[in-house]
């Protein structure tokens, strides 16, 4: 890091006391304290007090942002018959059957952001575990990505839907939009974010769910948020 970087982001963290914030004033506080020089992705960060260890205290789902990303995906999406034509009518860029598997297992190709695929052709996408795994683009059931529903998973997809799921330390992170939004749709954003991960809590999990949670930016300071007023709203 740069010195001018470093004093930057010293900076930017002086201006954030350490305590939380409510979601509608820390937004605007990271805007302000922002120094870098591009459109920087905007994230929630969820401590949650759960076991990922466990299956049954796997915390994963999918919701769509109210004010979408702020770019669209790329879509693959692997099929065949007539749900290759669906694909392209709703609006996929790149559409395929066996050709684009043995694409991706043969070149490691991967460009795209989110892959689609119909339930048939599951035998063959399952060979694709080792390629799409590790970047969180195999589709799954779960999430909607493996369906026969084609239009209506790749519209989801390109409006902003976005996938959260607990890591090995219990953490969540989900993007919520960009440094330009306006602040009130960031704040709609991740509240929708917050919401659904307190409506993803496991029957078993016992104590306080969310331990806590952070805004930040690419470059920016985290800002502590208090999810009381989520809470309340996810378990209604």
């Amino acid at each position: 890091m740069s010195s001018k970087a470093g004093k930057n982001i010293t900076k930017a963290r002086k201006a954030v006391e350490s305590r939380p914030y409510l979601l509608q004033d820390a937004v605007p506080l990271l805007q302000k304290v922002k120094f870098a020089k591009f459109d920087e992705t905007v994230e929630i960060t969820l401590r949650l007090g759960v076991d990922p260890k466990h299956a049954d205290q796997m915390v994963r789902g999918t919701v769509v942002l109210p004010h979408g990303l702020g770019k669209s995906k790329r879509v693959l999406v692997i099929a065949s018959g007539e749900k290759v034509r669906e694909a392209e009518q709703a609006g996929a860029d790149i559409v395929g059957g066996e050709d684009m598997v043995e694409k991706i297992q043969k070149e490691n190709w991967t460009d795209f952001d989110a892959v689609v695929a119909t339930p048939d052709m599951m035998k063959s996408v399952g060979r694709l575990g080792k390629v799409l795994g590790p970047r969180g683009l195999m589709p799954n059931p779960k999430t909607g990505t493996v369906t026969f529903d084609i239009a209506r998973a790749v519209q989801e997809v390109k409006a902003g839907k976005v996938e959260f799921r607990t890591d090995k330390t219990a953490l969540v992170h989900v993007p919520v939009g960009k440094m330009s939004f306006a602040a009130d749709k960031l704040v709609d954003n991740a509240t929708t974010v917050i919401t659904s991960v307190v409506r993803a809590k496991p029957a078993v999990a016992k104590g306080k769910y969310i331990k806590g949670a952070t805004l930040s930016s690419t470059m920016g300071p985290g800002i502590s948020i208090d999810t009381t007023p989520m809470e309340v709203a996810g378990k209604a």
